[in-house]
């Protein structure tokens, strides 16, 4: 896109933008306000450059009509309503959503794109734009940089199981339905209804990966343990190798080992097995796979050790004493952990675990 020509978006955020609406709500009750009044409300002069691009940016978003050289600003219908204090918050927020996000072309092409999923790296937003013709690599990376400021901004990221989802508008304006009704926040997976981690995928193991991991009760450290594994560092992986993560939780209650969760152990495609905190249900998860002999990938902490039945498996050790040595190494990790997929995958039926090494004692044991 040539230097100068118009973006198909604001270059300004849409919470910097809603200054311009909500200043002329507050000073002017809703009517349209003369731009140097308004300016010198805020305190800045009109015709300075974040001036013109906060007023240029409001008009894009449809907050206000009236450009940077009007007389006077006014809000819009919707933007009246975004500003308002007489109208409901679920009101309020539908129409900012609708403003910041479904209404700016590129920002509601990437929402539709990953609503209801992880939200990815910036530069598959970045490549999702290109590849829609949406601008060159800087329109594209300045554009991605807005949509996830925005969606942020309005409460459409959600942290899920370890890792930032873009959640539904219904979710969004469910939980500021609980809030003005003084309830406790919306959970998206509570009983697996509207979760966005699904709880199984019918009958089609083949793109199943089934995670054992030490869950616990909810806010407990092993939750969150799970959770920042689950999401920030497992998933993502998998997610290269079209293989659905699926946790036993999203199945069952914590600590009950029913048949569905066997089914998962015995037919996935892989299975990865966290073995952190020496968790008693995942070593007996863990055993069933064992026995049916099918690829599994090991991780832990650094700080557990491995029991002496299963040390000579390879286990990827992962260093979670502080953020400052957790964060630096997650591409690391999650690459130790691709490598290990990849060779459990191309090799299915090269298994080696405690029972595969001692074949002759497991063919009588299972022939008897």
């Amino acid at each position: 896109m040539p230097r100068g020509k118009v973006k198909p978006y604001p270059v300004v955020s849409f919470e910097d933008a809603l200054v311009i609406g909500r200043t002329i709500q507050k000073i002017g009750a809703g009517e349209k306000v003369r731009r140097l009044t308004l300016f010198d409300h805020l305190g800045k002069s009109p015709d300075s450059g974040p001036s013109r691009k906060m007023i240029t940016a409001s008009s894009k978003y449809k907050i206000t009509s009236g450009g940077y050289q009007a007389e006077f600003l006014e809000l819009s219908e919707k933007g009246n309503i975004a500003t308002s204090e007489e109208v409901s918050e679920r009101d309020k927020i539908s129409a900012q959503i609708d403003l910041a996000v479904t209404g700016i072309h590129p920002f509601n092409f990437l929402y539709e794109k990953y609503k209801g999923n992880r939200l990815p790296t910036k530069q598959v937003l970045i490549d999702s734009l290109k590849e829609a013709e949406m601008g060159d690599h800087e329109v594209a990376e300045e554009c991605a940089d807005l949509f996830i400021v925005n969606i942020n901004y309005l409460k459409l990221l959600k942290v899920v199981s370890g890792s930032e989802r873009v959640i539904t508008i219904e979710h969004r304006l469910e939980e500021t339905d609980s809030d003005e009704n003084g309830k406790i926040d919306v959970e998206l997976d509570e009983d697996n209804k509207g979760s966005l981690i699904p709880a199984t995928i019918g009958k089609n193991f083949e793109n199943a990966c089934f995670y054992i991991t030490p869950i616990g009760e909810k806010n407990s450290d092993q939750r969150k343990h799970s959770d920042l594994f689950f999401g920030s560092i497992v998933e993502p992986v998998v997610e290269k190798f079209n293989l659905q993560l699926v946790r036993a939780d999203k199945i069952s209650k914590p600590g009950l080992i029913n048949t569905q969760i066997i089914e998962y152990l015995l037919k996935s495609k892989l299975v990865i097995a966290d073995l952190s905190y020496h968790n008693p249900n995942v070593f007996y998860e863990l055993a069933i796979r064992h026995m049916c002999r099918k690829p599994i990938v090991q991780i832990k902490r650094s700080i557990d050790r491995i029991p002496f039945d299963i040390q000579q498996v390879r286990t990827i050790s992962i260093d979670t004493t502080d953020i400052y040595t957790l964060v630096p190494k997650l591409e690391t990790y999650k690459s130790e952990i691709s490598n290990q997929i990849r060779s459990a995958l191309d090799n299915p039926e090269i298994v080696d675990n405690p029972l595969t090494q001692h074949k002759t004692l497991l063919a009588s044991l299972l022939k008897n």
